[in-house]
């Protein structure tokens, strides 16, 4: 019997609400392990997670069947409520409104996983703000600046 046969490679990108740095060192590793379990039990495929203390990366094979802001609302809603119910944060957690989603070619996967892997580096020199609007300009997503994230300097 013939079916459809195929593979698209997302990098998710989502921030903090108000860019706050809430996610601390000692408990990403299970906000990480916990969002893996979400991207897993939807039947999809996780192939890189990490980010910084205000954002997130996620690089998922995203199957056809199914829809990826509905992934990303499943992901960011368990994920606020996991991370409230631990008690992980002494203030109340909530991912922003919105996501970048930016697609990729099979041969550039070995390349992407290495930047989300090398975050915690990468963010030496360059804010997620100046990230984030790479990603745009590179992407040749149009936009206007006051519907993206809420920026630190701006609150």
């Amino acid at each position: 019997m013939a079916g459809t046969f195929s593979q698209i490679y997302i990098q998710l990108v989502f921030a903090v609400q108000g860019r706050n740095s809430l996610i601390q060192k000692s408990w990403e590793d299970e906000l990480y392990k916990y969002i893996t379990g979400i991207i897993q039990n939807k039947d999809q495929k996780l192939l890189a997670i990490n980010g910084m203390p205000d954002h997130i990366h996620i690089l998922i094979g995203l199957k056809t069947s199914f829809c990826l802001s509905d992934l990303v609302m499943e992901v960011k809603k368990a994920s606020n409520k996991f991370v409230n119910e631990k008690k992980f944060c002494p203030y109340q957690f909530k991912w922003q409104d919105g996501y970048g989603a930016f697609s990729y070619s099979h041969s550039a996967l070995d390349r992407v996983i290495a930047y989300i892997n090398n975050q915690k580096e990468h963010h030496k020199k360059k804010t997620f703000k100046q990230e984030y609007k790479e990603f745009l300009k590179k992407f040749q997503i149009e936009h206007k600046d006051e519907y993206l994230f809420n920026w630190i300097e701006d609150n």
